[in-house]
Formats: structure tokens, C-alpha cells, sequence
């Protein structure tokens, strides 16, 4: 194998696999990428058995062949090297040369037919998703992705195809998100079903997305994996959750007695100062809410209390509702700077619906906290 790539452009590809390799493998091949040389072409593949990706470059092919690369250090290296060619051969040996300039090394290989078999195409029905759009789900609802290894059906994003909509939906047990993408045209019946995708695929999905900002990505579904490509250059992988997503919809009052409106940057940034001397463990604040106004406070017990009045538009019942801070500043920053939030409530008990007046499609709810 033999070929001549701008450093740049192999630093960029490996950089975006290197979160795909799962370092802590027990399967040492799994620190691998797989790099396979053809036809002017290098395709740079990576796993970690629940994620995987691939990227396809242009590159001065002279010699096709393939080689398997500890991915961490291709990468390290390719970081300090100057922006100029770089070739990289491999004799008949188990070692790969590169030089850039009067820079060489000669690194150890792996054999490529030890690497695992991947596909990253689906017979399933194809759907397309705007890069926009799936970069706006995920920026909406992972926040409210669960960290619960306990409850692997809660540690992804809830995808399903609702009448016209795309909804995606992501739940903790302490708040929930929501989001439906509007007229959204697609025939799957895994979708229509809905799958979960776990937070690594999401991290690898969103990526995908900011690297092709103004491309439409094209995903499809088969029992087990989804599988993503955009540009036709760079594939994606991934392996669902395999659980029954929980009934979400309980969590969402059919209807509230009592709401108010805010300016989002005035309680958001009231949150944040108040925050500071809540407690570490729960981020405790309490909202009471009175007539025409809104009151923020908490108390230490050895640092002191924090309050913090704010005008609203509010005659219904006076409440006294916990929040978790950090909960609350997550569902505040997803919305825009100036946009109004409605809080819509039925008692101190009882999920807290947060909406936003830029964001018609989106839902949050967060479960009080008692204090």
C-alpha cells in the first residue's frame, strides 16, 4: 500500500473517528481503524461494535492495499505534523512509513482481515433529514438524556414518526423534551414504531450534521442499527437501544390550571445568580409565585439565601414550586435570547410545562423538587 494525502485533510477524517474507538476495548483491533487504499481513494473505517464510521477521501493512490492503525496514535501524530503531503506505504513488512517532509516514522500495524466486518447500508426505506433539523433535535432534547446506566431504554434520544411529524423525545425521570419536526415525509415501519438512539450515536450523529451544515443527510432503519450518510463521503452506524421506549406522554398534563410569561434571559440569568448558594447536591431554588410577581430563592445552611424578585403577568393562585436549578437553566437554553417562556402549572406538585414562544413545537417539563 502506497499513497500521497494532504495532512489536513487525513488529520480532519482520523480526528472525527477518533471518538468512535472505544480505547478501553478488551478486542485490541478495536483501537484500530482500518485504512484501505484504492482507486485514488482512502476509506478510513472505525468501530466500537455499537458505533462505527466511515469516511471516504480523495488521496494520490500508488499502491492499493489496506492496514489496520492504532487510530490515537495516527492521530497524535497527524496533530503536530506541518499542513503539507504526507506519505504513507507499507512494505512487506507489519510497518507503516510515513514522511512528511524530513519527518518519518515507522509505526506498527495490525492485519487487516482481524478487523470486524461492517456494513453501513440498510435495505430498509431511505428518509431524508435536512442537517438544520437534526442538528436542532439534538440541540432541543439531549440535555434531557438519562446518565442512568441502570435505565439503558432512557440513555438516547426517542425517535418516532407522529402523523406528518418527526418527534423526538428524551426523558430522565426528573424532566422531559420535546420536539416535532413539521412536515416530514417518510416510510419506515421501524419509525413509525420508534427506535432509540443511544448518546454516543448522537454525539457521532451531531457531528455528521455540523460537518455538512447545509446538506440533507440520508438515514435509514433496519431492527437492529441506523444507518446515516451524508455527501456520500462520510457513513454512520449505529446500534439502537433495543428496549420499549417508557409512555412519555403520561408525563404531560393533558391540561394546566395556571401560567404566566417571562422575558427567557431575565429568569434565566435571575436562576444563575440565585444558584450560587443553593445546595451542591440538589441545585434547590424555589419559585414563589404570587400575584404580578415572581420570587427567586434558596438557602444554605452555611453559606446563607439568595432572592431575587422579578415583574410578571400572573392573578391565579399563590405557589410555592421547587426546581432543580441546572434543570431549569437546560430547558431555558435551548430557547432564544429575548423569546418569552410560559410556565404552565396545576399545583406545587404536579410536572411544570416550560414553552417558549420561538419554539411552537417543542415541550419541556420539569418535576418540582421539594424543599
Amino acid at each position: 500500500m502506497k499513497f500521497v494525502i494532504q495532512a489536513q485533510i487525513l488529520r480532519d477524517a482520523i480526528g472525527k473517528l477518533l471518538t468512535v474507538v472505544d480505547r478501553k476495548n478488551s478486542r485490541p483491533i478495536l483501537t484500530n481503524c482500518l485504512i484501505k487504499a484504492q482507486q485514488n481513494t482512502l476509506e478510513i473505517v472505525a468501530t466500537d461494535l455499537e458505533v462505527s464510521a466511515k469516511i471516504i477521501l480523495k488521496a494520490q493512490v500508488e499502491e492499493s492495499g489496506s492496514v489496520c492503525l492504532n487510530t490515537k496514535n495516527i492521530a497524535d501524530i497527524l496533530r503536530e505534523l506541518p499542513n503539507d503531503e504526507v506519505k504513507l506505504s507499507v512494505d512487506s513488512g507489519n510497518q507503516l512509513k510515513l514522511i512528511c517532509k524530513k519527518i518519518d516514522y515507522q509505526l506498527m500495524v495490525s492485519s487487516p482481515e482481524e478487523f470486524p466486518q461492517l456494513s453501513f447500508t440498510s435495505t430498509g426505506s431511505q428518509f431524508r433529514l435536512k442537517s438544520k433539523q437534526v442538528s436542532e433535535i439534538i440541540d432541543k432534547t439531549s440535555h434531557a438524556i438519562s446518565t442512568d446506566e441502570t435505565r439503558l431504554y432512557l440513555n438516547g434520544i426517542f425517535l418516532q414518526q407522529f402523523d406528518n411529524k418527526l418527534r423526538s423525545v428524551a426523558i430522565d425521570g426528573h424532566r422531559l423534551a420535546l420536539l416535532d419536526t413539521a412536515e416530514f415525509i417518510g416510510n419506515n415501519k421501524n419509525l413509525v414504531d420508534g427506535v432509540i438512539i443511544p448518546r454516543k450515536g448522537i454525539t457521532e450523529l451531531k457531528k455528521m450534521a455540523e460537518t455538512f451544515p447545509e446538506r440533507e443527510l440520508t438515514i435509514s432503519l433496519d431492527d437492529s442499527f441506523m444507518f446515516v450518510q451524508a455527501n456520500e463521503d462520510y457513513f454512520l452506524s449505529v446500534r439502537l437501544i433495543a428496549r420499549e421506549y417508557p409512555k412519555y406522554q403520561t408525563v404531560i398534563p393533558a391540561k394546566t390550571a395556571f401560567s404566566f410569561g417571562i422575558e427567557r434571559n431575565a429568569v434565566m440569568n435571575a436562576v444563575k445568580r440565585i444558584r450560587i448558594l443553593s445546595n451542591e447536591k440538589t441545585n434547590g431554588i424555589k419559585f414563589a409565585i404570587k400575584e404580578n410577581e415572581l420570587v427567586i430563592s434558596t438557602k444554605h445552611p452555611a453559606m446563607g439565601e439568595a432572592i431575587e424578585i422579578l415583574p410578571i403577568h400572573y392573578t391565579g393562585k399563590t405557589m410555592d414550586i421547587g426546581f432543580n436549578a441546572k434543570y431549569l437553566l437546560d430547558s431555558l437554553s435551548v430557547m432564544s435570547d429575548g423569546a418569552d417562556v410560559i410556565f404552565e402549572f396545576n399545583n406545587e406538585l404536579s410536572p411544570v410545562v416550560v414553552k417558549s414562544t420561538d419554539l411552537p413545537d417543542y415541550i419541556g417539563i420539569i418535576m418540582p423538587l421539594k424543599i
